[in-house]
Parts: structure tokens; sequence; C-alpha cells
């Protein structure tokens, strides 16, 4: 019962200038609001990731030109045009932990249709490609192969292209100019989304041995994404491709390979360790502002010995003891940051939903946050609240009593 009447005693010395004490609690309710806001930026950039790559799958390959050790503006160190077709369908016909390959060639131009135009980017994939990126169609067909060995000048329309082109007409059979050169549109594919910083449904889709020959010139592929086999260990497939491309191209043990394969497995873990320390350091700048805070009521609680000596006095002259008092001073300390803690946690919580619906970013609030920020704050009362109640209670009652 003892502990139940200090409290209600620090709460009534709190209450007497209840302005004061809300200005003193303000640096936490920031703190705790800030640590809470910030750290759901960085879990809901994290979850973002988990989900753009848990679409795209995790048995996926990418196979680049160039060596992995010496990054060139082209993705890789030495020649970019390593790769070729028959690579690709190498790597199908002899790699039995692969699924379905894909060979790319990319680029960005302008679209005409009637009197509308867009500039976009121009994919050049096989006809597997739908079926290794996990990606629906909407209206219409994905191209054949037989369309792809001949070189058909046909196109998928990604959703913003089409949205921006039709307006909501239907695109089938209808004919766009890509680079002055006409194509019949035969699909639409279903929304997508952004992936991080770029819309992946701004893109139309051709066979890449037409953009090879029509839009770009060249005679290799610039990538080929690889799909390994369900439930296979991707890392085998990549030592099966890397294996299959060393002999193909001739490279002596020892040398620096001219490609590189890439891993969506290792790609995800990178992208999440990058999110971790993206949450740890926004978490990490927003507790300054709870440092502020404790810093604000360790000066308050002074002040407020320094008012209060006389009273102090008078109660060590009625039989508190030293303990009394340093608990008396602690609790108040406490309640100031764990009221703070708890209205902050509202203005968090608050903040992260504003941010997420008219800033457009991803938030996410976890419960471990929340209680992490409480802990935090309480743990400031105790921190900065310790050496003004100390002070408090080592006054020599005396001294207290004639203090003016």
């Amino acid at each position: 019962m003892k502990i139940f009447r200090t409290i209600k005693v620090a709460l009534k010395a709190l209450g007497r200038n209840k302005m004061r004490t809300f200005l003193t609690a303000l640096g936490i309710i920031i703190g705790v609001g800030a640590v809470i806001a910030m750290v759901s930026i960085g879990q809901g950039a994290k979850k973002e990731v988990e989900k753009r790559f848990s679409e795209m799958g995790t048995n996926l390959l990418f196979v680049r030109p160039g060596s992995r050790e010496f990054r060139g503006r082209h993705g890789g160190g030495g020649s970019y045009d390593t790769l070729t077709d028959a690579d690709a369908q190498a790597i199908i016909e002899q790699c039995n932990l692969v699924q379905y390959v894909s060979p790319n060639v990319n680029t960005r131009v302008q679209v005409i249709y009637s009197n509308k135009n867009w500039n976009t980017s121009i994919y050049g994939v096989g006809d597997k490609y739908p079926l290794i990126r996990n990606w629906d169609i909407d209206e219409g067909a994905f191209f054949t192969e037989a369309q792809v060995k001949t070189g058909q000048k046909v196109c998928v329309l990604g959703s913003e292209v089409n949205n921006n082109l039709f307006e909501g007409m239907s695109p089938i059979g209808q004919v766009i100019r890509i680079k002055k050169i006409p194509f019949r549109v035969i699909g639409t594919m279903k929304t997508k989304g952004e992936a991080m910083w770029f819309s992946q449904d701004d893109v139309i889709f051709i066979p890449y041995t037409t953009a090879q020959t029509r839009l770009v010139g060249i005679n290799y592929v610039q990538s080929i994404d690889v799909s390994a086999v369900e439930g296979s260990d991707t890392a085998e497939a990549q030592e099966q491709i890397e294996e299959l491309l060393r002999i193909r191209h001739k490279i002596a043990p020892g040398a620096d390979d001219d490609f590189n394969v890439r891993n969506m497995a290792d790609i995800q873990e990178g992208a999440q360790e990058s999110t971790q320390i993206l949450t740890i350091l926004l978490g990490g700048i927003a507790s300054i502002s709870l440092l502020v805070g404790g810093i604000g009521i360790m000066n308050i609680m002074l002040v407020s010995v320094t008012e209060r000596i006389r009273e102090i006095g008078v109660r060590m002259s009625v039989g508190a003891r030293e303990n009394d008092i340093l608990l008396q001073f602690l609790i108040e300390a406490i309640v100031l940051s764990l009221l703070g803690g708890i209205i902050g946690i509202l203005l968090g919580v608050g903040s992260s939903k504003l941010i997420s619906q008219f800033a457009g970013m991803k938030t996410s609030v976890s419960l471990g946050s929340i209680l992490l920020a409480f802990l935090f704050a309480g743990s400031v009362g105790v921190f900065f609240g310790f050496y003004p109640a100390r002070k408090a209670s080592k006054l020599n009652p005396i001294d207290a009593l004639r203090y003016e």
C-alpha cells in the first residue's frame, strides 16, 4: 500500500502544474511517436520487398554478360555481347534443374497509336517469360514460340501503357507503332504494380528476335531469365548453368567468366538486409529525440527538487526516509515518461497511417515496435529521473527546513 500512496503523492505533485508537466512530457511524446513512425516505414519497406520477391518467386536465376567481379556500366566487366539465344537453348536442353528460359533484349522508345504517344520500355522476351515471372494475361494471349522463331511484329501491353494509349478501349487487334514500325497488339498483361522505384506495368513485350532485328540491331541477347524446377535447389541449378556456359564459351580453368549468374534467393537476402539496416537507421535517428526528451525530464525534475526543498524537509522531519523521497521523485519521472509514451504511441500509429495514406509509402506498425518504444520511454524516465531523485533524497532535513 505504501507504493500506491507514493504514486498518489507523485501524481498530485505533477498535477499542480499541468502545463509544465505536459511540456516536459512533450519530448517523450515526440520521441516515441517518431520511433514508431520511422520503424513502421522501415518495416513497410521490408514487407513490400518480401511481397515483390514472393510474387516473382524464389526459383529465379538471372544470367548476365560480364564477370561479376568487375562491374562495368553494362552490368559486368569485359564484353557485354557474350550471351546468345543458343546459350539459352542449351541451358533448357542440358540443365535438368531448369524449367523455363527467356532470352531478353530491352530498349526504350516512343510508341504511337493514333494521335497518342507514350515513351515506354520495350522488353524483347521469349514465349515462356510470363511463366518465369508469374505474370498472368489479362486479355488476349501472349505470343507463341512460333511467333518468336519467325520474328513476328506482335506485342503484349502492360496495363499502364494500355491505359495511356487506349483509355479503356480493347486494344486487341489494334496496330501501334514502335520506333515507327507497326506492331499488332495480341494481348494485355494484368497489373503488376511498382517494384521499389519503377512501374512494372509501363512496358510492352515483343518477341526477342523481333527486338534484335527490328529495334536494336544486334545478334546477341542482353540477358537470360531462368526458372528452376519447382522444389529444386536453385544453387545447384546455378552451378549447372555456370558449368555449361564455361564449356560453351571455352573459358580456361582459373580464368574469369564472361558471364555471371545471380540467384533470386541471394538477391532477396541482400534486399532484406538492406531494409533491415534502413529500419535500424531510421529508428536510431528517431531515438535521438527520446534522448532529448529524457534530458528535458532531468532538467525539470531538478527544477522541481529546488522548488520543493522545504516540502522535502517537512516530509523528512515527520519520518520520511531517504528511500521514500527517492521513490517519490523517481515515480514522478517514470509517470512523466510513461504518460508521454502512451500519447506518443497514439501519435506514432496515427502518423504512420497518415504517411501511408498521403505520402504513398508503405508502412507497417508492429506490436514489437510499440512495446520497444514504450519500454524505452520507461527506461528514459528511470535513467534521467534517478539523479534528481537521489539529489532530493540526500538533502539535509535541517537545511531543507531553513530553505527560503
